[in-house]
């Protein structure tokens, strides 16, 4: 049988240190998505990351929970090196 570093605490994960990477926050409107990214562009910014973001909700005040026309993101594009634009597709994507 095959060990790996789930069957060892011991054994050490391999590392990556990509030069930027595109985090989205998407969910309904009124779940928080805007703060969330804000707090997380502040947090980067703070730890000298360059940054570049993409708010983006829907024109409805609040559309019907669970539709598409509900549906509030906030991407961040963040790295050690200059960043230009707030990314094409997600590294990583959380979703409420």
């Amino acid at each position: 049988m095959a060990s790996t570093a789930a069957d060892n605490p011991d054994t050490p994960l391999p590392v990556s240190n990509p030069e930027a990477v595109v985090v989205r926050f998407a969910g309904d409107s009124g779940d928080g998505m805007q703060l969330t990214g804000g707090q997380f562009t502040l947090s980067t910014a703070l730890a000298g990351n360059d940054l570049a973001t993409f708010p983006d909700f829907p024109a409805e005040i609040r559309a019907p929970q669970g539709t598409l026309f509900g549906v509030s993101a906030f991407q961040i594009n963040f790295g050690s090196t200059e960043v230009d634009t707030a990314g094409d597709a997600p590294d990583v994507l959380v979703a409420m």
